[in-house]
């Protein structure tokens, strides 16, 4: 196993070695440990994307935006028989990208009774092997602008094209990152968050922008987001007086409730979705 990560290791430094430049040293840490975390990983779908939606839904892929001149794309899906305007929710996929796996989970997601744009920030890419995601993690990491202006585009499609009158985010690993990333790019305007497994960061100035309620899906056994750095997050935004719910799964594993990959955890998983629902019907669907 050592053996197969450190090949992994060599590939991604020579075929990313540009993008690392300009990576930190945490970054290049969370990285490593993704690599390591998702060494033997592939991104078969689990039962998060298999799972039937509970009401039909109908979607399509849309550009949403423009970025660096570019049209970015991403996929919308609402419940076929809605009516009316709906509360939206961003989609943030894993470190595989916008793969069909995510586009199922977002239907799911819609069928709950939302109108919801899973976004692409790896600019049409899609990984099927561990170095290729972990190439496209690197770029992103490393050049975060332009996806923040891709998250900015999807806030403005549900917000003004959809009149959505509430808009939250959601996402997996890398997704539950920059889902994080979203909230506080959009501190007065997104109005609830779900991060399952993403890197967080006790940084009282970054934390005390947040105004929105915060749900934290997280696993004792994660090596990426190791339970240590989930405590003092949660430590800094209560003595902050942030609103945020963390649920640490004890015995689960980073990636229990991903739509794609291996390490796909049935109990953990069922009841982060759950609370989930639970959460954003609480605060996107009054």
């Amino acid at each position: 196993m050592m053996l197969r990560y450190l090949f992994l290791l060599i590939l991604l430094a020579g075929c990313s070695a540009q993008p690392d430049a300009a990576l930190t040293a945490s970054d290049r840490e969370t990285l490593d440990r993704t690599a390591e975390a998702h060494a033997h990983d592939t991104p078969v779908p689990t039962p998060a994307a298999t799972t039937a939606p509970v009401a039909e839904v109908i979607g399509k892929t849309i550009s949403y935006g423009k970025v660096d001149g570019m049209a970015v794309e991403g996929y919308l899906v609402r419940p076929k028989k809605a009516r009316g305007r709906l509360p939206g929710l961003i989609v943030i996929h894993e470190w595989w990208g916008l793969n069909d796996n995510v586009r199922d989970e977002a239907a799911r997601l819609a069928a709950e009774g939302y109108v919801v744009l899973a976004v692409d920030l790896f600019g049409g890419k899609v990984a099927t092997q561990p170095p290729e995601a972990m190439k496209l993690s690197q770029q992103l990491t490393a050049n975060p602008g332009p996806a923040d202006e891709n998250l900015r585009a999807a806030y403005a499609w549900l917000d003004q094209v959809e009149k959505a009158p509430r808009i939250g985010t959601i996402g997996w690993c890398l997704g539950g990152r920059w889902s994080l990333r979203a909230a506080l790019l959009l501190p007065d305007q997104v109005d609830a968050t779900v991060i399952y497994y993403g890197t967080v960061k006790a940084d009282d100035a970054e934390l005390a922008r947040l105004q929105m309620p915060i749900l934290g899906l997280f696993a004792s056994k994660d090596r990426v987001v190791p339970a240590p750095t989930v405590t003092a997050f949660e430590a800094t935004m209560k003595r902050l007086g942030k609103d945020v719910d963390i649920h640490m799964y004890d015995g689960a594993d980073h990636g229990f409730a991903n739509p794609s990959g291996t390490m796909y955890e049935p109990r953990a998983a069922e009841d982060a979705w759950r609370l989930t629902t639970a959460f954003l019907k609480e605060h996107l669907a009054r």
